[in-house]
Formats: C-alpha cells, structure tokens, sequence
C-alpha cells in the first residue's frame, strides 16, 4: 500500500490500538480539525453526498508538489470530522502524486470495520475519491 509518510504514521497509531482506544483516536482526530479559512466558504466547497453527515471538501493543486485540503463537517458528526481530520492530516501539503496513490480503500487500513458501520467507512472512501478528483483535474491543465 503506497500511503504518505503522514498517512502512514496514522494507520500504525490505529493499528496498536484495541478498538475502545481506536474509536478514542478518531474523536481526538474530530476535535483537530482545523476551521476554515476566511476566504473559503462552504458553497463554493464540493459535497460529500456519501458521508451521512453534511461535509464540504475543497482542493487547492495549483502547486502539485504542496496540495492543500480543506474540509467543512459539523461538530455534532464527529465520526466523519474525525475522518475528514484524518484526510487533512494525512494528505496536506502532499504532492499530487502522493495522493493519486493512496489506494481508495486505505480506510480498511485504520482497523475501524469493528467499531464504524460499512455505510461511514464508504463516506470516507467518497472523500478521498472526491479529492483524488479534484486533484487530478486540477494537475490536468
């Protein structure tokens, strides 16, 4: 699995944790979602209709060698802010490149099929889909 060295370092904090601690991790990771900057508004963002919970995504490519992410969800969802603070984590400030590898299924790979349901896990896999997108379109021109 070609991952990020960020994404990386992501999937082994889940991995050595049992799953009461891993469903922790990703609450911590909702609280670390960063706000949106001033100039963004939701709008203007692409929605995640998979995700149960009403989020926004915008990508920022115009420098492939430091994409930049941008999320908008709710704090009554903590689950997909915890995924979405996943993401941004993960994948901000990586190359175009290294996000058009990340397989779309990595999600697997945090260990939550246990603890979240298929339906929240395919929310995540809707926003790196939506991102891997918006990142190859943008790095097409």
């Amino acid at each position: 699995m070609t991952l990020t060295p960020a994404l990386t370092e992501i999937v082994d904090d889940f991995a050595a944790l049992g799953d009461s601690d891993r469903t922790t991790l990703l609450l911590e990771f909702a609280d670390e979602l960063p706000d949106l900057p001033e100039h963004l508004q939701t709008a203007a963002m692409e929605p995640v209709p998979e995700c149960q919970s009403p989020i926004f995504l915008s990508v920022d490519a115009s420098d492939p060698q430091h994409v930049k992410l941008y999320f908008s969800a709710p704090r009554e969802a903590p689950t997909t802010r915890g995924f979405a603070s996943i993401l941004h984590q993960g994948l901000d400030g990586a190359t175009a490149a290294e996000i058009a590898a990340v397989p779309g299924d990595f999600a697997h790979s945090l260990n939550l099929d246990s603890v979240v349901s298929p339906l929240r896990l395919r929310g995540m896999a809707g926003m790196l889909a939506r991102i891997k997108r918006q990142v190859a379109e943008q790095t097409a021109a």
